[in-house]
């Protein structure tokens, strides 16, 4: 039966505002989400165009379990939505003397450890067991607190495996204890650079990222990471949460602290008991709240230290292309420099790395007959200027050179089709703060209570959900933010 008096209005259909409203429909609240696109997803949109279908955002899958237990607290399975292919090489890394593809099967993955550095395979069982440890206590404990009080983490696993989890070491010097070889250790580092910080500036903690990479294994759902967008989104129409999409919130109405509902840009009003923002929530305390009502300052948010922003092409081209895997990474050049470039100097990369997504490799449904889909993404800093056409065009025109040389065949010549997306798209589409792509960076002066919190501390009735709240950014710790925030709502209305 339906709580009338329970009111929620959820901001936003990405995959924390889908999460947080599927379990508030579970539990018996009535719950509406109102959305600025025409489609759920978020920057997990879809985009189709000159019969091509893009994923716009997220493309790796990682953490299956995560998406399997987030569908069984549904009585559901991930297989009633979509299927998934494990991808064998996970990725294709391209180094600036050749090329090094990464095995599904750990066995073969040891093998090539050892080959590269002799005695590594030995010391890569010891890694990856350290962080089994990590993965299991962070992901089923540390990632479902809420962060709002030090007491949560009075639980006996955390406290007696608190050096286990090694918040206080950083990622990089737990890398370089124990491997040599360079390659081997940006093998390893790659996962932080993309999601979070720095190496050395990352709590060691995430070597569970590696743990998910390597035995977890990398997924693609057949159809493209839009099959998770529109499977949750059906699971959550099925549970009786209305949509309402091309509506952009404009106001939260506010009276003696607590939040009544909100307004929307075309005039249109939804009442509301509770409020859940799971949009940018820089940009809901900013320009959604009145001042006073702000739980965080400008210069809070201005020493935020931000994970990176990325520049992105959607490509297509008249023909497939030749031994090319789904996930490239290309590694040929800089780690260092364009590490420092994103974090340090926060400037525009001299001479990126950068990413290649051929979702064809594994379902030729994305693209017309023998042609090619291609995602390509640059990361960059955030709060950049200068993000304009000719910019774009000199980083697509230096990649794609770079993707011709590396695959050894012509690209430019065969595309038919290309749209870019940077940061000020991102705040265009998504009001993301600097035009972040990934939230906020995963350090230590960032984790759990340090982040901004997920109940704001002046408006009674209203929570945040997503990447810049716990517990960080990320598809799967987006579906799970979701979850902490039901809870938390349950917890304090019933």
């Amino acid at each position: 039966m339906k709580n009338n008096h329970k009111k929620v209005v959820v901001i936003g259909a990405g995959f924390s505002g889908l999460s947080v409203a599927s379990f508030l429909a579970k539990w018996g609240y009535e719950v509406t989400v109102v959305e600025k696109h025409a489609i759920p997803g978020g920057r997990a949109r879809r985009m189709e165009a000159a019969g091509f279908t893009f994923d716009m955002g997220p493309s790796w899958y990682w953490m299956p379990d995560v998406f399997e237990r987030y569908f069984a607290q549904f009585g559901k399975r991930v297989s009633d939505y979509y299927t998934l292919t494990r991808l064998d090489p996970s990725y294709r890394i391209y180094w600036p003397d050749g090329t090094m593809d990464i095995p599904a099967n750990y066995e073969a993955l040891k093998a090539l450890f050892e080959k590269t550095e002799p005695g590594s395979g030995e010391k890569l069982d010891q890694f990856l067991a350290e962080a089994a440890y990590k993965y299991e206590v962070g992901i089923n404990k540390l990632v479902h607190k809420p962060g709002r009080s030090l007491t949560e983490f009075i639980d006996w696993d955390l406290i007696s495996g608190v050096f286990r989890l090694d918040v206080f070491n950083s990622i990089q010097s737990h890398i370089n204890g124990l491997f040599k070889n360079e390659q081997l250790r940006q093998l390893l580092a790659f996962p932080v650079l993309f999601l979070g910080a720095l190496p050395k500036n990352t709590p060691a903690l995430y070597s569970l990222m590696n743990y998910a990479d390597i035995k977890g294994g990398t997924w693609f759902p057949n159809g493209g990471m839009y099959q998770v967008v529109d499977g949750m989104y059906q699971l959550a129409v099925e549970l009786g949460v209305q949509f309402q999409f091309n509506k952009n919130v404009s106001k939260i109405t506010i009276n003696d602290a607590i939040a009544t509902g909100i307004e929307c840009t075309d005039g249109d009003r939804f009442e509301a008991s509770i409020v859940v923002g799971s949009a940018d929530y820089h940009h809901i305390e900013a320009k959604l709240l009145p001042s006073n009502m702000r739980s965080y300052t400008d210069e809070y948010w201005e020493k935020r230290v931000m994970a990176p922003s990325c520049l992105l092409y959607y490509v297509g081209l008249n023909k497939r292309l030749k031994d090319v895997p789904h996930h490239s990474l290309f590694f040929d050049t800089s780690f260092e420099v364009h590490g420092n470039e994103i974090y340090t100097d926060k400037k525009w990369p001299s001479n990126p790395l950068f990413y290649v997504s051929a979702t064809t490799a594994t379902d030729p449904s994305g693209a017309p007959e023998n042609c090619e889909n291609l995602f390509l993404l640059i990361p960059v800093a955030t709060g950049l200027t200068g993000d304009d056409e000719p910019l774009r065009e000199k980083y697509f025109d230096m990649i794609i050179a770079r993707m011709e040389q590396q695959f050894n065949q012509s690209i430019r010549p065969h595309v038919v089709y290309k749209k870019s997306f940077a940061l000020t798209d991102f705040v265009e589409d998504y009001n993301a703060f600097k035009g972040n792509a990934y939230g906020l960076a995963n350090t230590l002066l960032q984790t759990a209570i340090l982040k901004p919190a997920c109940k704001s501390s002046k408006v009674k009735n209203l929570y945040y959900a997503g990447q810049l709240t716990v517990p960080g950014p990320g598809v799967p710790p987006s579906l799970i933010s979701g979850e902490v925030v039901a809870k938390e709502i349950v917890k304090a209305f019933g």
